[in-house]
Formats: structure tokens, sequence, C-alpha cells
């Protein structure tokens, strides 16, 4: 029996690692170790460890790290505060192997631990750029911490390789979101309007808008310009959801309070929507609005355009139903009309998403099954 430690310190990266922890636990050679961290402990952040129970997992460590803080200097002590945490988490697990999802410096800081206590990681998610956030060089060093890669397409597996990574430790297994797309019952459009006490006879948009980390994006200017964008379109009814916690995140919530408040008929904010409401809102909607990377990974598989705001996932391969804005209010109303347009038009229905099709889970376990879990590894030159 393996022992199979799996991280997660956000509500994205648990909704997307969702169907390989049951594939994990319902395998029959393998032991799922549930480490469980971040904004998940956070009644700020939806505290989204509930949802993590609610769905009937075990979870073998919870990892207070997350100080109140809205400064980077209040990020860098939560990630040190999380480094101690982790390692004595990892101590008692004693895992054979630990998968990281993604560029988040929570799953940095369990990365490092682990590199230095000769756990083997398999990293998801390696090998992409987003050049507006510094989860960009994050997830770079993470990679370089870890024996095995899950990529999401083909160049980013060819990047990893580049980055030193030895061919045959590295799998283009597509986007692992697409998993919930392919295995998951979503919602009615019905069941969802019950779900959150709110009338969706009309479209609807959905809205998630993250601070920009590294780029010069001011996150509440940002945020208001596109509240002021949809303005233009008073017929749209909305749904948004909480930034993560990043440093400016909490700046960011009390102006979608104020939105909602404002526009109570129209607007529904709601911090977490869980995978399986988030997914559901986005295949009954008219667009997807924000900076979220799901904008870009899981939205055009439902044929739904994205309207992707600034900077934070500049970088990313993105399907034609993705649409790139400035930040400004004239520029994301103008992006809008035109989102719109593609729907109204029907020109999204050839829409290829080249982020796979929804098997990463099982080929993820097969990585596992078939690498012997040795964290030496020399670096791969391209000749």
């Amino acid at each position: 029996m393996k022992k199979v430690a799996v991280f997660t310190g956000t509500r994205a990266e648990y909704g997307l690692l969702y169907w390989l922890l049951k594939d994990i636990e319902n395998a029959d050679d393998l032991t799922l170790h549930l480490l469980v961290s971040g904004s998940h402990l956070s009644p700020e952040f939806g505290h989204t460890i509930d949802q993590i129970k609610a769905d009937g997992f075990e979870i073998s460590e919870t990892i207070e790290m997350l100080l109140s803080s809205d400064s980077a200097v209040g990020t860098v002590k939560s990630l040190g505060l999380g480094i101690i945490g982790y390692s004595d988490a990892l101590e008692r697990q004693k895992p054979d192997v630990l998968i990281v999802l993604g560029d988040r410096y929570e799953a940095l800081g369990i990365a490092q631990a682990a590199m230095l206590m000769r756990i083997p990681i398999l990293h998801i998610h390696g090998g992409e750029i987003t050049e507006g956030a510094y989860d960009d060089a994050i997830r770079h060093a993470i990679t370089k911490f870890s024996l095995l890669h899950a990529t999401s397409t083909e160049p980013y597996r060819q990047r990893v390789i580049q980055l030193g990574e030895a061919p045959e430790r590295v799998r283009n297994v597509g986007a692992i979101g697409l998993d919930h797309i392919k295995r998951s019952a979503l919602m009615s459009r019905e069941e969802l309007s019950e779900s959150l006490n709110f009338s969706l006879d009309s479209d609807f948009a959905v809205l998630t808008y993250h601070p920009v980390t590294l780029a010069n994006e001011p996150a509440e200017e940002t945020f208001l310009n596109i509240t002021e964008a949809l303005s233009a379109f008073p017929d749209l009814k909305i749904i948004v959801t909480y930034p993560n916690a990043d440093d400016g995140g909490r700046k960011i919530i009390p102006l979608i309070e104020s939105f909602g408040s404002k526009n109570s008929e129209r607007v529904k904010i709601v911090p977490s929507l869980g995978q399986r409401r988030y997914l559901s809102a986005v295949k009954h909607s008219k667009l997807v609005i924000g900076n979220s990377s799901s904008g870009i990974l899981e939205v055009p598989s439902f044929k739904v355009p994205t309207v992707n705001v600034g900077v934070r996932q500049q970088g990313r391969i993105a399907a034609e139903s993705v649409l790139h804005c400035k930040p400004s209010a004239d520029s994301i109303k103008r992006t809008l009309t035109e989102a719109l347009k593609l729907t109204q038009e029907g020109r999204l229905d050839g829409i290829h998403n080249p982020y796979g099709f929804g098997n990463a889970g099982p080929e993820i376990l097969k990585m596992i099954r078939s690498t012997e879990l040795d964290v030496t590894k020399t670096f791969y030159n391209i000749t």
C-alpha cells in the first residue's frame, strides 16, 4: 500500500482535486492522507473545510497558517507558519508521495518542507505561465522541487522538460478540473436557483476577480471598473464569488458586498460556491468575467465565453472563447458586448478546449503506480 498525501489550501484547488481524491480513496493499493490548510480554515473566506467534510473525506491533518493580514509581509509570515506546521504533519503522516497542485504560496510551503524531508512530490499543472502574478515563479519553483509532473497541455509538458525535468517523468494528462465536468452530475438551472435562494429566470454572468500580485493593476480600481462596465447591462444578473487569500484580496471583499447590497435584485454574493455549484453556474450562464484561471481552463468546455480582465492570466494558452481586455471600464464594456454577441450568433459551437477531455485523475494514478518513488534525480539537458 502506497500512502498518498494530497495537499489543499484553497477552495478552487480542492474542487479541482475532488475526483482524484475519490480515485485514491477507492483504490485497493493506495491510502489517502488529506492535508487541509490555508483559507479552508478561515471563516473570512467561507470556512470551506466544511465542504470537504460534507463530501465525506476523512481529513488526516489540518494546518493553521493564514494570518488575518492583507499585506505582502503578512503573506510571507503565513508562509513561514505554514512550513512549521507542514513539517510536523508530514512527519506524522510519513507519506510515500505528496500531490501538490498549481502555484499558490501555501503549496510552495509544503513543497519546500517535503523536498527537505525527502518526500517525493507529484506536481499538477506545472509549466504554465501567468505573468501578472507571483504565482508564476512559485509554479516553476515547485516544479524543481518535484519528482513527477502532470501537465495540462503538451506545450506545458515541453516547458517542464526545458526546466531540466526528465521527459519520462513528465506526462500531459490535461487539466484536472475537466474531470469534474466529465464525471459530476451538475445542477439544473432550477436546482441552482433554489440552492442560491436567488432567481435565475433571466440571463446571468459569473464574476470572480482576484488581486494581481505582480503587475501594476490596482485590485480595488479594477473591480470598480468591472462593476461600472456591468452597469451598462442592467438585464444581466450577476453571481459574484470572493477572491482568494492573496495580499490585496481582503480589500476587494467590502467592494463586493457594497456592490451586492446596492443591486440586491440582480446581484448574488457567495463567498464560495463549491465546485459543483460553480460549474453548474458556468453551464447555465451567458458569460464568465474576471481573472480566475477557471475562465481559461474549464469554462471553454461549456461553450461559454470568458471575459478575462487584465494581466493576471497573461501567458496562458487559451481557447477562442476567451476574450482578453484591459482593466479599464471602457475596455471591459466593449469586450462584454463582444462576448454576448458570440453567444447570440452561435459562434461558440465549434470551440475546442486545448486542456484535454477529463481523464487526468486516472492518468495521475498510473504515474504513481508505475514510477519508483526515489527523490534522487539529475538535471535533464536539452541538446
